[in-house]
């Protein structure tokens, strides 16, 4: 299996996995709030969701980057 391919499946299932986690953490939450997009708002969310949302978007554009970075095989 090719690095790049390796490395873009390990990224996206880990995040895959902090995405379930972060959805379970935050079902109980009381603290909501809503985020202003312009002219509309989105759904009230708690401020750890839409934390762990960046963090989960942060390893897959990270891991893509890198993927798509690394130097083609001599092979």
């Amino acid at each position: 299996m090719s690095l790049r391919l390796r490395l873009l499946a390990i990224s996206f299932l880990s995040s895959g996995l902090l995405l379930f986690m972060l959805c379970l953490g935050s079902q109980n939450l009381n603290n909501r709030f809503a985020l202003k997009l312009g002219v509309t708002t989105t759904a009230p969310l708690p401020v750890g969701f839409l934390v762990g949302i960046s963090v989960v978007l942060g390893v897959i554009t990270g891991g893509s980057t890198t993927a798509l970075l690394l130097p083609k095989d001599k092979s």
